[in-house]
Formats: structure tokens, sequence, C-alpha cells
């Protein structure tokens, strides 16, 4: 063996190298923490922006291909999003299209939370079966292949929907929200057989969600809607849920405040029967036609007055014993004393619809005794 050969390669120093002795390992620690924290935030957020197939999740019963969906002209605006008019197999739909923001707007946990209580809104709307009851179709957890056929439009002549986006398809109900068909009947009134066939509509499909233990939480005439024979279906389950075992895990103001009972008002434990109020203050919209049983109060006096005084919306005279009645005993301050939704609809059933015509306008009201029969309306 050559001596050139018994010869140790000298090694390289280069500028990336660093003496051991010279390291400060607390340092080196928390910079690795740092990395290791971003790239699981970056993997979170491309988790909740991914749709179903991209994020390996397993697929739901109720899930559906987004690209199915065509959507149309927007029918309502909600805090979070909208609903469009669209097609979906077909058929005519309603898609209620959840749009949370995007990173600049939205935290990733917030995402992930509006994103749970959307599948809590499905999970219960997807069981349910009942002709008072809006009918689900089906849903999708990310919706970035939407098309919205429209004047806003990308370049290959679709709006396209944000990743985050979420949306829920059910039947298409022409007629409107209850509380707009009402607005449009405030003049004239309506008689009182469509008073207690509307009544009748709604309590019912009350009664089958309480019968299911389904609270829905956000009773109003807006979450009602109407379908060609203005038969009334209940809709927007974004606040519903089983009810507890416990009431006391059920509490918070949940709801609209015109229409909430004095507990959640108060802010105590509430069960099902919170609905059962809030019918009867539907059901004093639906005989006067009017939306506003409080006036111009504001929320805070609202609330006094209802938790603490026990104001309730001013039956008017001409109203039938029988339907005061109902609406007495569904806002009653105790919700215990208030009658089970399917208690309600045994009342209604039983009311004699065949005397009187309809609650008599304001301006045509006469001086003296309001006579329920003097007015006929529609």
């Amino acid at each position: 063996m050559s001596s050139s050969s018994s010869k140790e390669t000298p090694i390289k120093k280069t500028a990336s190298m660093v003496r051991a002795d010279m390291l400060n390992l607390a340092d080196l620690d928390a910079a690795l923490e740092r990395h290791l924290s971003r790239s699981a935030s970056k993997s979170k957020k491309a988790a909740a922006a991914a749709p179903p197939a991209e994020r390996q999740e397993p697929r739901q019963e109720w899930e559906i291909d987004p690209r199915e969906v065509l959507l149309k002209n927007v029918i309502a605006h909600g805090t979070f999003g909208t609903v469009h008019r669209g097609v979906y197999g077909g058929q005519d739909v309603a898609v209620k299209l959840l749009d949370w923001g995007n990173e600049s707007t939205m935290t990733v946990e917030k995402v992930e939370r509006l994103r749970s209580e959307f599948r809590q809104e499905v999970a219960v709307w997807h069981t349910l079966d009942h002709p008072n009851v809006t009918k689900f179709i089906g849903a999708s957890m990310g919706n970035s292949d939407l098309r919205i056929p429209s004047t806003v439009m990308g370049d290959d002549g679709f709006f396209h929907v944000p990743n985050d986006a979420c949306c829920v398809v059910v039947e298409y109900l022409p007629g409107g929200t209850l509380k707009d068909y009402l607005f449009r009947n405030r003049r004239r009134k309506l008689s009182f057989k469509t008073v207690i066939q509307l009544a009748l509509d709604v309590s019912r499909g009350l009664a089958y969600l309480h019968s299911k233990k389904i609270a829905h939480r956000d009773v109003k005439s807006e979450n009602m809607l109407l379908d060609k024979q203005r038969n009334v279906k209940i809709a927007d389950f974004g606040v519903a849920r089983v009810e507890a075992q416990n009431t006391r895990d059920m509490t918070g103001q949940t709801g609209t405040v015109n229409y909430m009972a004095p507990e959640v008002l108060d802010g105590k434990p509430y069960n099902k029967k919170c609905d059962v109020y809030s019918f009867g203050i539907c059901l004093w919209e639906i005989y006067c036609c009017d939306m506003l049983p409080y006036g111009d109060l504001s929320m805070i006096e609202m609330t006094s007055l209802v938790v603490h005084q026990h104001r309730r919306p001013e039956i008017p005279r001409c109203c039938p014993h029988a339907l005061a009645n109902v609406m007495k005993k569904c806002w009653d301050g105790h919700p215990d004393k208030r009658p089970a939704m399917s208690e309600v609809v045994k009342m209604l059933e039983a009311i004699d619809t065949s005397k009187g015509g309809g609650m008599i306008p304001t301006d045509a009201e006469p001086k003296g005794c309001l006579c329920f029969g003097k007015y006929h309306g529609p």
C-alpha cells in the first residue's frame, strides 16, 4: 500500500457547519416547536377547506355530489350565506348556501365550529318525514364545485363558490314565508277557517318534532314556508337540537327575541315547551296578521316586561274565546303549565270554524262590542 493511500482525507469545513459547544439547545427546541406548530396549522387549514373526498372522511348517507346542484337566483339572505333557488335531480329545490369567509376573516377554529353546527342541523333534518316539515334532500360539506349561472361569472361562465362553503338542499316551496303571507294580508285579514288551517299546520309540524324529542328553538313565522296549496311547512333547523336529558344542559338565548319564552330570555334552563310559547306568539300573528306583538319596544324593555311583568300581546276583542284560550295557555309564564303541542293540535281541531269570517280590520272596527262574525275575509 502506498504512503499516499494511507493518508486520511481532510474534512472540508463549510459555512453551514457550527460548533457543538456554541449551540443553545433551548433556543433550538423553541424554533423546532414553532416550525411544527406552523406545519400543523397549515395542515388543519387545508383539511378544513378540502371537500369530503379530499379530507378522507367517511361519506355520510345524506351527502350529495355538489356538481349535480345547479344554483339560480337568490331568494333569501342570512347571517352566513344565502338561500338560492336551484335544480337537483331534475326537480326544483331550495339550496341553503353557507359561506363562512376566508382565512383573513375567519379563524380555523371558528370555521370548524360552524361546520360542526351545520352537521348538527343536517343530522336533525335528514331523519324527518312529515307533511308539515320541509323535506330534506341532501347536503354537502364542501361546495367548490357548485355553479351559479348568473351575471356574476368566472372565466368559464360560472360563478364558483368558495371552498369553505357548505350547502343543504331541500324541497322548493313557492309560497314564500308565512311572515310574508301574513304581511300581504295585513289589511284584509284572514278568514277564521284559514287562520285555523295555518295554525294546525304549524302545530302538527311542531308536535311531530317534539315526538322525535327535537326542540326547534327558533319557532317564528319567518321560519315557516308555504307550498302552492298554502300548506305550511316548518323550515330552518339551524339551532334545532335533540332535547337534552338534563334540562340544565339547554340554556342560553337561542331564537328570536319577540318569540322567546320568559325562561329563555332570563337565561334559565328550558325544554321543548319554549317552542309552545313561541307558537302562541305565532298564533297571535296569524290571527291578527301583525308582526309586531310588542309594538316598538326595545329589546331591553320587552324582555323586562315579558319576564318580570308577564306582558303578552294584546288579544283583540273580536277574537273567539276558544282561540284566545289556546294563545293564553301556550304563552303561560310557567313552562310546565303550557300544553304539549299534541294537546294544542287537539284544541285547535275542536274549534268550530263555521261561524265568523276573520279578524275585523282595524279601520273597519265598529264602536262598542266587536262581533267576530261581522267581517268576512278571504
